[in-house]
């Protein structure tokens, strides 16, 4: 393992402890929007296709094929559970199910064939644009770290007095870790250090288990001119609304049974909430190079997020006898929840796209089907953290936009799908990668998605029914150190969506 990809003793040096991590930029990006039924369908692919209220949020100069207006309704259902290894111990996590919304909103749409613009169309709408309900549970022993040694190294870099640990802007967790001698200063060959209870064991049995729940929902407005049924070209606004809650529960347990090496057990729960509010654009270019043929382009600008962080945390220790004999378990926890303001730039987004429509015409009636691709690429190493006032101290964010840069690199992502028409009824099916965004080769995250789904349009009234089946792989660190190997869980997530879109013609 590169201990240059993590090393996070930098960020923990000098100034005012923050909560923020590398994970927290991608989680930013490395996520699969909601749309419509019809466009989760195909995959998501609808870069160049056009004519579905989702192209805003994905290239709106497909709104430039809208010609009428449309009132669209998108409610899906999500369930997931995940599998996990660690330390060669496999695991799995409770199941959670959740409702969310998809692309819904209205689209106006005004045709004048007596203009070279032959139409224009303005939608204002709403989507999930990332989905963060999920649970992830693992365990093992341990033989090679404990997650002492992590509060032990932020506390002897701090430079802080023991005694006056409580005023000082050390992290919630290593506050708790000292309140309760999870860890503490000895003197060890005539030199003091800090250390971690448990690291005087042969080996230590953990569990961890975190539940995130909330997304990002996104209100966007977009417009989009057609010239002539041959380019379309198309832009939006997005104000995205962040709603992250996340739960950890961790533990450590003395799997010798020795009732007298001073460590029994140390349980950490820490709650976190991010909320935010941020603003995006997108713009894009769709055209025909001959009938049949749609090629689109497009590119999604960073979103610029101002986001407040609460964290409360509690942490229980039993370390036998080491305060005192029969002493029994410390609790420790936080008084008040700790507050951390910020800005946090997110990646940017770049989509190149075409589709061959079956007997295009201009009555779209009359259209047999279609495949199109989607190819993306995303700049998962570009997120950049920022003080939220000019009066904070913004050394700490430089150092953890290092770890990111080092931590990510840009990955591209593949989305595939068709549909094939029988008068009024459709059938579509799609497929989606989303490829690696680390840069170390020994940890292995993709996502992929099969999907199906069956149309109905008749009377200017559709409604489209899909299947999502996700089929994510990814890691997950418990804690980070500086001087030894970091060991990971493996974690392979399975979740489904089921999602219905019901439109009207106006």
């Amino acid at each position: 393992m590169k201990n240059i990809l993590y090393i996070l003793l930098l960020v923990l040096i000098g100034g005012p402890l923050k909560a923020q991590l590398p994970e927290d930029a991608l989680r930013m990006g490395w996520n699969v929007p909601g749309g419509t039924a019809r466009q989760q369908a195909i995959g998501g692919a609808m870069g160049s296709l056009g004519g579905d209220i989702s192209s805003m949020f994905v290239n709106p100069a497909g709104l430039g094929f809208y010609k009428t207006s449309e009132l669209v309704l998108t409610p899906g259902f999500t369930f997931s559970r995940s599998n996990s290894n660690f330390r060669e111990t496999d695991a799995k996590s409770n199941a959670m199910s959740r409702f969310n919304i998809g692309t819904s909103g209205f689209v106006f749409g005004n045709n004048d064939p007596y203009s070279k613009w032959t139409s224009k169309a303005f939608a204002i709408g709403i989507n999930r644009t990332a989905n963060f309900n999920s649970t992830v549970y693992y365990k093992g022993n341990n033989n090679l770290s404990s997650y002492s040694e992590a509060f032990a190294e932020e506390f002897a870099a701090s430079g802080v007095d023991i005694d006056d640990f409580q005023n000082s802007s050390l992290s919630v967790g290593t506050k708790l870790a000292l309140e309760s001698y999870l860890i503490d200063t000895m003197t060890l060959n005539g030199e003091t250090q800090v250390i971690g209870l448990p690291e005087f064991l042969n080996s230590v049995d953990q569990e961890n288990r975190i539940t995130t729940t909330g997304g990002i929902t996104e209100i966007a407005l977009a417009f989009a001119n057609n010239m002539n049924d041959n380019l379309y070209i198309g832009g939006s606004i997005g104000i995205p609304i962040l709603n992250y809650q996340r739960t950890t529960e961790y533990m450590e347990t003395d799997p010798s049974g020795d009732n007298d090496n001073n460590f029994n057990y140390s349980r950490y729960t820490e709650e976190l909430s991010s909320r935010g509010v941020g603003v995006n654009a997108r713009l894009g270019v769709i055209f025909k190079p001959q009938p049949s043929w749609r090629v689109g382009l497009a590119i999604h600008s960073p979103t610029l997020y101002g986001i407040r962080d609460k964290v409360s945390a509690r942490m229980i220790t039993d370390a036998e006898n080491y305060v005192a004999p029969n002493y029994g378990p410390i609790d420790a926890s936080t008084t008040a929840p700790a507050q951390y303001k910020y800005d946090l730039v997110s990646p940017w987004r770049f989509l190149v796209s075409g589709s061959y429509v079956l007997g295009e015409v201009a009555d779209v009636k009359q259209q047999r089907g279609f495949i199109t691709a989607d190819i993306e690429y995303l700049t998962y190493g570009s997120p950049r953290f920022s003080a939220a006032s000019e009066y904070d101290d913004d050394s700490y964010f430089k150092d953890v936009n290092n770890v990111v840069k080092n931590s990510y690199k840009g990955a591209f992502n593949f989305k595939v799908g068709g549909e094939m028409k029988f008068n009024t009824l459709m059938t579509r099916l799609g497929f989606a990668y989303f490829t690696n965004p680390y840069r170390d080769a020994e940890l292995n995250g993709n996502k992929m998605n099969l999907s199906g789904g069956l149309g109905y349009r008749n009377r200017g009234v559709f409604v489209d029914l899909t299947y999502v089946q996700s089929l994510n792989n990814d890691v997950h660190f418990p804690y980070r150190l500086s001087d030894k190997q970091n060991t990971f869980a493996d974690i392979r997530d399975r979740s489904g969506y089921l999602v219905m879109t019901l439109g009207f013609k106006l």
